[in-house]
Order: C-alpha cells, then sequence, then structure tokens
C-alpha cells in the first residue's frame, strides 16, 4: 500500500457538497494529506454523518459539519466563520455544491421564474458568493480555491442546456482571476469532470427518469470518469502552486489535462495596444488592492471578524 504524504499537514479545506459525491471524497484526501475539513451541506443527515465518520476513522477530530445553503451570502460567511472557529484558518476552498434534474433541462418546459433559476443560482451565482467570502477569509495569508464545473462548461450537450450554461459561468469567472495572486496570494481554479457515476448523473435521477427524453438512451453509452480522477485533479489544483485560473479536465482512462481557452483576438491589436494591456494588468493589481483592503474592513466591522 502506497504511503500518502501529508502535504497539506495543518490546512484547513471549506468544502461545499462536502457529505457525498466529489466533495466527500476530496475531503477524505485532504484529511489524508493531514488537513482539516469544515463540511458545508444542505442535506444535514448525510453532512453530520460523513464528518462523524471522518473524526471516527481519524481518532480525532478533523472534520466538521454545518448546514449550509450555497445560494445565500449568509450561510456562505456562517460557513467559512465556522469553519475558522473550529479549525483556526481557511487555507483552501473547494465550491463544489451543485444539482442538475430537471433544472438542467428547460429550454422547451412551461416558463418557471423559481425552477429556469435555480440551476443558475446553484451552480453558478453560488460560486461566485463562495470566492467572494474565500477571498475576504484568505486574503491576510493567501490560499486557492477550487471551483467544481464540468466537461459541460467546456462543451454542450443539447438536452443539458441550464446545466451548460451554468457550468460555462463557472468556467467563465475562473479564467477571469488571472491577476488575484498578484492581489492577495489567492489561486483559482476549476476541476471539470467528464460523466461520472455519481447521484447528480441523469439516470439516477428521479426527476428525468420521470420527464423521459433521449438523454436516458445516450448516457450508459458514455465512457465515464472515475471519482477517484476528479480528485486527482482537484488535488493537482490544490497543491500545484503554478496552477491559477485553469480549467482542469478529469476524464475517462485517468486521464486529466489543461482546456486552454480560445487564444485572444488579435485582429485590429496594435502594437501601442499590446503596451496599453500591460499598463492595464499593473493598475489592475494595484487598484483591486485597495478595494480589497476596503472591502476586509466593512466585512470585518460587520461580522465582527477578528
Amino acid at each position: 500500500m502506497t504511503k500518502i504524504e501529508k502535504t497539506l499537514l495543518g490546512k484547513v479545506a471549506v468544502i461545499t457538497g462536502g457529505s457525498r459525491g466529489f466533495g466527500a471524497a476530496v475531503a477524505e484526501a485532504v484529511i489524508e494529506r493531514g488537513g482539516k475539513v469544515a463540511i458545508g451541506d444542505i442535506l444535514i443527515k448525510e453532512g453530520e454523518s460523513t464528518a462523524e465518520n471522518f473524526n471516527a476513522a481519524a481518532a480525532a477530530k478533523v472534520a466538521a459539519f454545518i448546514q449550509c445553503d450555497v445560494t445565500s451570502y449568509k450561510d456562505n460567511i456562517a460557513l467559512f466563520q465556522f469553519a475558522e472557529k473550529e479549525f483556526g484558518g481557511v487555507d483552501i476552498a473547494f465550491l463544489n455544491a451543485g444539482i442538475g434534474g430537471k433544472a438542467s433541462d428547460i429550454a422547451f418546459l412551461p416558463p418557471d421564474d423559481e425552477l429556469d433559476a435555480k440551476c443558475m443560482d446553484v451552480n453558478g451565482t453560488s460560486v461566485i458568493k463562495g470566492t467572494k467570502i474565500a477571498i475576504l477569509h484568505m486574503a491576510k495569508k493567501g490560499g486557492v480555491i477550487v471551483n467544481t464545473a464540468s466537461i459541460l462548461g467546456t462543451h454542450t450537450l443539447p438536452s443539458t442546456a441550464a446545466y451548460s450554461a451554468s457550468k460555462h459561468a463557472v468556467v467563465g469567472w475562473t479564467r477571469s482571476f488571472n491577476l488575484l495572486p498578484q492581489v492577495c496570494g489567492i489561486r483559482v481554479n476549476a476541476v471539470c469532470p467528464h460523466f461520472v457515476d455519481t447521484d447528480l448523473i441523469a439516470i439516477k435521477n428521479p426527476e428525468i427518469i420521470a420527464k423521459g427524453g433521449p438523454m436516458l438512451q445516450l448516457i450508459p453509452k458514455i465512457n465515464k470518469a472515475t471519482v477517484s480522477t476528479v480528485v486527482k485533479a482537484v488535488l493537482t489544483l490544490i497543491e500545484d502552486e503554478s496552477r491559477n485560473a485553469q480549467t482542469l479536465l478529469a476524464l475517462p482512462g485517468d486521464v486529466i489535462r489543461v482546456e486552454e481557452p480560445p487564444p485572444p483576438l488579435m485582429e485590429g491589436v496594435t502594437p501601442q495596444f499590446k503596451e496599453d494591456y500591460k499598463q492595464y494588468e499593473r493598475d489592475y493589481v494595484s487598484y483591486y488592492k485597495k478595494q480589497l483592503k476596503t472591502s476586509l474592513e466593512v466585512y470585518q466591522k460587520d461580522h465582527h471578524c477578528a
């Protein structure tokens, strides 16, 4: 049996959607490498059980659970403050909570404000909220954020238009933080799993089964990636400090590779504009350092942070 190095000794990870699936698997990997985890999930029974099992296996307190609705700023703030209270800080955030089901395939359903917003709210907007709060908790000493996107965040499938749109949003959000390490020492990346046999997959989702449709025939024929490959990809994004604003595919056959963004448009770009853009990047760093300082002061005052 291969000995696992304690590469995350003393590190604390916040993990949303951590009661099962990718979240629980990554939590286990963090603990095996010497870290501790604060699990946030809307599923209370499953979350409490997962944390208790980790603690029992370690014969120590290595995990703690708090109920968290990731679409709520209040709950995101409570989760990160909970992690600091339980374990003394936050070094890693794995923003992983997500949904599929009926909300992922809404193009031909009757107009429904709540249903039509649900996939984007849980899969996309929640990552924006979680990132913002994570930055405020990590800004003093740096850290790393990994967002769960999907192969459908870089590709598309007609039967999952809303889900694909939400995961494209995560990819775009992640790639926009290439200068964040220069602002506050925080890296932001995304893992993009291929289809994996988890509870989220369509053929296991009661809503999709009830609705029917061609996806039910297609999914069993798609080659699947494994949870272990997804975990390896997440650990790579956490541990390799050279990785920032990357989208890392976790594919069948234990293949892990970067999905590069399309090259920037160069038509009409003059040498002068290239110099202007370099100046913009320098200005960005100094401008957002000041904005972050102000945001931290407001956050610490409003939420009684130390």
